[in-house]
């Protein structure tokens, strides 16, 4: 099990299909489509020092800056954290 610390969050991406197209345009093996800057995602388990920790659930929704999530893989799991800086929001907030 994986623990988050230092103000990091752990979370859960929803994976989207990657869109298809008929247009016969062939493109390199390595062309990744552009990002979107801000994504949703859940979350799993965070710090207890996250700034923000006493508003959080298992499952909450968070806006956040894409460009800035981190993958770890240990021993063949990937984690996915963010650190609590680059929390844009959290989606129906109570």
């Amino acid at each position: 099990m994986f623990k988050p610390v230092n103000r990091h969050i752990l979370v859960s991406i929803s994976k989207t299909e990657e869109p298809m197209t008929d247009s016969g345009i062939v493109l390199p093996d390595d062309f990744k489509p552009t990002k979107e800057r801000y994504i949703v995602v859940a979350v799993d388990d965070w710090a207890e020092d996250v700034k923000f920790a006493n508003v959080l659930n298992i499952n909450s929704q968070l806006v956040i800056d894409n460009s800035m999530l981190e993958e770890i893989s240990i021993d063949g799991q990937v984690h996915n954290l963010i650190l609590d800086n680059y929390v844009v929001g959290i989606l129906n907030y109570i």
